[in-house]
């Protein structure tokens, strides 16, 4: 390993850490429908958790409303416990064809709570670069120790790894913002 290479997976760590706070925030349930809302939520199918998305076809007819018609007619009671299941909060109307889910507006309490848990997810994804950042500097002081590098080369490197480290919790808590604004909207 070298310095260079230390960087490029810090960094690379770094934005997937990134990357998995976007994908919590993509479930968080905002006042609108999304297809998102249900990625995470898996039946079980002939003995097999499976997606929904693998079951059936998800859609979002209106900003409320978000349908779901299975491929397999047996497979519609399955989607329907799932929903159920979830931690979601909301209860699928089922017609025999198509399952709908209605997103009620979102109480100002409610609202409260999401952006608790952004907020989490956003320091969850600061504690996840943090940790790149002590795993790169500690490989920096073990190059350093096994005098590959010398004391100038390991202090200019640990001061890369800050600013990326500083670029990506900066990045970490402008999205949280972006996504309390978009809860807290009516």
């Amino acid at each position: 390993m070298d310095i260079d290479s230390i960087l490029l997976d810090a960094e690379d760590r770094m934005e997937k850490a990134i990357a998995a706070q976007e994908r919590d925030f993509s479930k968080l349930r905002t006042g609108r429908a999304s297809t998102a809302l249900v990625d995470g939520i898996k039946g079980d199918y002939y003995g097999t958790p499976t997606p929904i998305s693998q079951m059936a076809s998800v859609a979002v007819p209106d900003s409320r409303t978000v349908t779901i018609q299975p491929w397999d007619k047996g497979g519609i009671s399955v989607i329907e416990k799932a929903i159920l299941k979830s931690d979601l909060g909301l209860t699928p109307i089922n017609d025999g064809k198509v399952i709908r889910i209605m997103i009620p507006p979102l109480t100002e309490d409610r609202r409260k709570d999401l952006v608790k848990v952004a907020r989490k997810y956003t320091e969850d994804a600061k504690v996840a670069v943090r940790n790149v950042r002590r795993d790169a500097n500690d490989s920096l002081k073990k190059l350093e120790k096994d005098k590959a590098i010398s004391e100038d080369e390991q202090k200019k490197a640990s001061e890369d790894v800050q600013k990326l480290t500083d670029k990506f919790v900066a990045d970490a808590d402008k999205k949280c913002a972006a996504k309390e604004k978009e809860i807290m909207e009516i």
